[in-house]
């Protein structure tokens, strides 16, 4: 059945799209012929073109030829298709790319209105608005915009192969923007097949387990790609727009910032150390150098301005005579002698932080390095103020504009690197603690008090904190209330609780080295290197106060309330989301936490964890659950007068909390915004968002307008005026959370089949991360980590947690309502963003869904009864939920609301459903004892293949 059409004005209007994938195909088929014989291209041929017809036509029997074909491979034969399926889904993503980019700029050159999602159109609404310039200026200093790059257990890429496509991309894009002769088109296209060949002779998988330094590698490329330059290309032409638009004296403060998880997230992760925290911060600040450097470099030989042509300040004449460049060639060239300068210095500070950076020698080996980013600033800002007032304005804001904004954002230490722990790990240590330092009276006397929020002054006769006792209270034994006291009692005493590290065990010791080592890098390379600590699996104010006694053990909770680190809550499952917003309460209303909150300027920072969520509660009640908990907070902190800053735990997926990042900004309830937001960003979306710059540029630029919009358009008062959708969303939820929690909590044998009918097994075989995909040894669903179980949901493509629920849930709510109900569920679809993006999202995930591809994985449960029984209940609340969305939403096939990605699906699905059949095929061979390592790496591939053609597998 095929549920995605596609209108034909889009189909014409992709035109160019099918020329490049038709080039694509040619130069790919050729290195095909060339390398491995007619033989193998016929095949591969063959496969396709059955793949394709079978797609287009849905005749059973193109679908059974495909079957009996792919049936009849041999092992290596196997392995040569699934290489090639593989390698074209590929590079059909990059035609894609490129069609994109191509898009976008003839909209911009036929002059079209911006549409939404773009900073122009953003910035025209607010002009029409007649914002004050106070308020302008308010918002864009409190402003924070960050996505954060975190590693990720199923990210497939290795970064040879990315660095392939990227020539390829670059190949392409040429000759779709420069008029070329014969002569040049002959030799771009020889350029295309040179990079297509090293494609196809570069392997695919890693032969090692990834490791936490490969992944802060990895993660590093894409500050050369595209964050490096791009952002402060960006910030350029939000400056531009804002004088044509507002007041000219407005300044536009560094409020995008990228973020990092990689090298501080230890959450199940024993492989992220303290020695791996450091070298993360020392391979950053290395690339942030590379990069000044550089640039300072290029810009020395550029700027040939002569004092004898060129009128300059005392000021530059002044420091360019200090310059170490004494060449009498260069003598009156005072802005190369200050560059020279400049280069001199930036070299001995990276001397000094031990970088091992090949670049130029600087001119002066005895240069005095700079202390921190602001001397670096003020020296750019010299050369800058002399052109300013010297009518050379045009290269004050070039290059050397774009050098200072990237060292005002990027710093000595190029990213902010959070760290982050399980509450129960940062307890572990909290109780060591205690039980090394004499501490027990302070706990046997806390279990015994009566426990208000505030802890009192201590009672006559009660022992102070590590000033005696002798007995042997365990503090994880405390309730709450005891705990809280003890913590409170231990904070506010600010004695020292840490003793010889050594006496520690294994897992508080490594907890205090991290902390140790944190405290280093902040005397190092300054505060804004490692601002935040989040606490995973936050269900209680001791989380978070206990987080704060290990910090202040190295000085990080400087004395009794100067907190140097945010703490930061991470809620993650159904019952965490429902209770935060009282825990965050009671935080508050203790005195000594708020005078811990004003040292970081009374801004509390709150993760929501998107995809525990989803696999705890199913997809529609995740994201009700999410959206409550944002009102509430919003209600807690307005109370205690505190700003709030949400950061937002989703993933690539819609299972995950996916989907479009504009739509997702906009439907965020009223105040949860309020300019700062932080989301993180995983995977392979990484590579597809940043890995080109031209993309990567407009994603940033679509999360600022987005930021903007939701801040300074948002009509407070809209969403508290529709309590009947919210109580309509309450009933869907429960009845959503009933269906899904029933399948996958509550069903007999439902763990069994899910290891058998999804690759769980063999994802956790591959090299793609150094995270262990479950927290726990174990096969139960709670323990698995939600990554690897939305990945195998997708490979197999299912993509249950993306919508299993919703159909139950919509269909009894009409049931009981009549027509009434169906139509208040239409009028919220039309009229409530949050309501509209979860039917878009789930819109989307369907569309990747084939209950024919997922009824062969259901074959490997060998169990029939079992079998039957799950995978008809998964596919009757498929077909329920497809009725139940074009019935709220009145459309009569998926992504009717989204034709180019219905073309695109459409035009890559034949290149995945053959990867899938003989992924099936291979899950049985290697299952039934078939050892043969061909058949183990074709199953690794085919994982590799359909994740890179379905974009978003975790």
């Amino acid at each position: 059945m095929n549920l995605i059409s596609v209108p034909d004005d889009i189909s014409s209007k992709d035109q160019p799209l099918r020329e490049d994938l038709r080039l694509l195909r040619r130069v790919f088929g050729s290195t095909l012929r060339e390398q491995e014989g007619e033989a193998y291209f016929e095949l591969v041929e063959s496969v396709r073109k059955t793949a394709v017809r079978f797609r287009k036509t849905q005749d059973e029997r193109d679908g059974e030829m495909l079957e009996q074909m792919l049936d009849a491979l041999s092992h290596s034969e196997t392995l040569a298709v699934v290489r090639a399926f593989s390698y074209f889904s590929q590079l059909a993503n990059i035609a894609e790319d490129l069609h994109h980019n191509r898009s976008h700029r003839a909209q911009l050159k036929a002059g079209f209105p911006a549409t939404d999602g773009s900073l122009q159109l953003a910035l025209e609404r607010l002009q029409a608005k007649q914002p004050s310039n106070g308020e302008l200026q308010a918002f864009l200093n409190s402003a924070l915009i960050s996505p954060v790059l975190t590693a990720h257990p199923t990210e497939v890429q290795r970064k040879s192969i990315l660095d392939c496509q990227l020539y390829i991309a670059g190949f392409l894009a040429e000759r779709d923007r420069v008029d070329m002769t014969p002569d040049e088109l002959e030799e771009n296209e020889e350029s295309l097949r040179r990079s297509v060949l090293i494609l196809w002779q570069t392997r695919m998988l890693r032969t090692t387990k990834l490791t936490v330094r490969d992944e802060i590698n990895n993660g590093l490329e894409y500050y050369r790609y595209t964050f490096l330059v791009e952002i402060p290309k960006i910030y350029a032409n939000l400056e531009k727009q804002f004088e044509a638009r507002f007041d000219k004296g407005i300044r536009i403060p560094p409020l995008l910032r990228i973020g990092s998880w990689i090298g501080g997230d230890r959450d199940g992760n024993p492989f992220v150390t303290h020695d791996v925290m450091r070298d993360a911060l020392q391979q950053q600040s290395a690339l942030a150098f590379e990069h000044y450097l550089a640039a300072t470099f290029v810009l020395s030989r550029s700027l040939s301005l002569t004092d004898r042509l060129a009128d300059i300040s005392d000021e530059l004449r002044r420091f360019a005579d200090a310059s170490p460049d004494k060449d009498p060639v260069r003598a009156d060239e005072p802005y190369r002698r200050a560059l020279n300068l400049i280069y001199s210095r930036l070299s001995a500070t990276s001397k000094l932080f031990g970088h091992n950076i090949a670049h130029q020698p600087p001119l002066g080996a005895n240069e005095r390095p700079y202390t921190t980013p602001q001397e670096f600033i003020a020296d750019l800002d010299i050369l800058i103020d002399s052109m300013f007032k010297h009518g050379a304005v045009y290269l004050a804001r070039g290059r050397l504009a774009n050098l200072r904004r990237a060292v005002e954002v990027f710093g000595f230490h190029l990213t902010p690197l959070d760290m982050r722990q399980h509450s129960g790990v940062i307890e572990q240590t909290v109780s060591e603690l205690f039980s090394h330092s004499g501490c027990d009276t302070l706990l046997r006397s806390s279990r015994l008090r009566e426990q208000p929020l505030a802890a009192p002054p201590a009672p006559e006769g009660f022992t102070p904190p590590c000033r005696g006792g002798t007995g042997k209270a365990n503090y994880s034994d405390l309730d709450e209330a005891a705990k809280r006291t003890a913590l409170l009692e231990a904070l506010q005493q600010a004695d020292c609780l840490l003793q010889d590290i050594n006496r520690y065990s294994a897992v508080p010791q490594e907890e205090l080295r991290i902390m140790q080592t944190a405290a280093e890098i902040h005397q190092r390379y300054g505060r804004a290197a490692l601002p935040n600590h989040i606490i995973s699996k936050t269900d209680a104010v001791s989380d978070m106060l206990e987080l704060a006694l290990v910090l202040q053990q190295v000085g990080l909770l400087q004395g009794r309330d100067t907190l140097h680190v945010n703490i930061i809550p991470l809620f993650e499952t159904i019952e965490d989301l429902r209770g935060c917003a009282v825990i965050m309460d009671e935080l508050f209303s203790l005195p000594w936490y708020r005078k811990v909150l004003a040292s970081r300027g009374d801004t509390q920072e709150v993760m929501l964890g998107y995809s525990d969520s989803n696999k705890d509660g199913g997809y529609l009640t995740a994201n009700w659950e999410l959206y409550k908990a944002e009102l509430e907070l919003v209600k807690v902190f307005e109370k205690h007068g505190i700003e709030l800053r949400l950061f937002h735990g989703r993933g690539g997926t819609v299972g995950r909390g996916g989907g479009p990042s504009y739509d997702a900004i906009l439907a965020q309830p009223p105040g949860s915004v309020n300019g700062q937001i932080r989301i993180t960003e995983q995977g392979e979306v990484i590579a597809s968002k940043y890995s080109n710059p031209e993309i990567g540029r407009r994603n940033l630029e679509t999360l600022l307008a987005a930021t903007l919009e939701a801040t300074l358009l948002h009509h407070h008062g809209a969403d508290s005026a529709m309590p009947e959708f919210h109580r309509v969303m309450e009933q869907l939820s429960v009845d959503a959370f009933a269906a899904y929690r029933k399948l996958v909590y509550e069903t007999p044998g439902f763990t069994d089949y899910f290891f058998t009918a999804t690759p769980i097994r063999e994802i956790a075989e591959l090299n793609i991360g150094s995270r262990p995909s479950s927290r726990k040894p174990s096969d139960r669903i709670e323990d698995l980590r939600a990554i690897p179980w939305v990945f195998s949901w997708g490979l197999n493509r299912v993509m249950l947690p993306g919508w299993f629920g919703y159909g139950s849930a919509v269909k009894q709510f009409i049931a009981r309502e009549g027509d009434a109900g169906l139509a208040q569920l239409q009028a919220m679809y039309q009229s409530w963003a949050f309501f509209r993006g979860l039917m878009s999202n789930m819109d989307m995930v369907l569309s990747k869904t084939d209950m024919g591809i997922a009824s062969r994985y259901a074959e490997l449960v060998e169990d029939v009864e079992l079998r039957e029984r799950i995978f008809n209940a998964i596919n009757s609340e498929w077909e329920t939920t497809i009725e139940m969305l074009f019935a709220v939403t009145g459309n009569t096939s998926l992504l009717q609301d989204n034709p180019s990605f219905a073309h695109s699906i459409l035009a890559r699905t034949p290149y995945i459903d053959p990867l899938n059949h003989l992924q099936v095929a291979l899950l049985h061979r290697h299952r039934a004892g078939d050892n043969d390592e061909k058949v183990k790496r074709a199953i690794h591939l085919s994982i590799n293949g359909i994740a890179t053609g379905l974009r978003n597998s975790g």
